[in-house]
């Protein structure tokens, strides 16, 4: 039998000190019992579900079974900064907009106003055109899900500075990674900082628009 993974085994763990049925714990998340208690690796989906339901979990805990199991404000592995999002008004401020509008907006085909987003002033990014949220954990502990990253966009024929994180309008949808000098010329090295992720390579051919991470954010509730 395929030994459980051993995330699945910390989510289970946690749900064990939860005051409420096993059945309560798989409808708040949306996660299934199969799924979860399964003998296969857990997916990115099912690591959103549990940690957008539970913030309060400590990510390293869960990723690593290192430190405590809940986060702690001053922890250092939970990367959240000073900055401040100030809700705009109007076309003011910053669009937080869907990943899935990353194709529009990031080649000016669409204009962000079709969308209902949310705007934010955040003076220390007044270089940012848009802001996305993160969503999985394959950029962890840089970033985890649910922290909004401010972007800017770039010409298709950028120059990349090796090791930066760029927001990529791909044939596979938006990618937020980590860029490296690829096999060939014609094509990049997509790298993930948790290393559960493999690097793959991306032909530049199939990349639709480009934009450079500035900085992480987490919004004050």
């Amino acid at each position: 039998m395929q030994k459980k993974s051993p995330i699945k085994e910390r989510i289970l763990q946690y749900a064990d000190t939860l005051k409420i049925s096993k059945r309560k714990f798989y409808e708040k998340t949306g996660i299934s019992r199969g799924t979860l208690e399964s003998g296969t690796g857990i997916t990115e989906d099912v690591l959103a579900k549990f940690i957008a339901n539970f913030p309060e979990i400590d990510t390293e805990w869960l990723m690593f079974g290192t430190g405590e199991m809940l986060r702690n404000p001053t922890h250092k592995g939970t990367q959240s900064t000073s900055h401040k999002m100030v809700p705009a008004k109007n076309t003011e401020g910053i669009p937080l907009i869907p990943i899935g509008a990353m194709a529009g907006f990031g080649t000016g085909g669409t204009q962000v106003l079709e969308y209902e987003c949310e705007r934010f002033v955040i003076p220390v990014f007044k270089e940012a055109e848009f802001l996305i949220s993160i969503q999985g954990s394959s950029m962890y502990p840089k970033y985890s899900s649910g922290d909004i990253v401010a972007c800017r966009k770039l010409p298709l024929d950028t120059f990349f500075q090796w090791h930066k994180v760029y927001v990529l309008d791909t044939e596979q949808g938006a990618l937020i990674k980590r860029i490296e000098e690829g096999e060939t010329p014609d094509t990049l090295t997509i790298v993930s900082d948790n290393q559960e992720y493999k690097p793959f390579q991306l032909h530049k051919s199939k990349i639709y628009s480009i934009a450079i991470v500035l900085g992480v954010i987490r919004r004050e509730s």
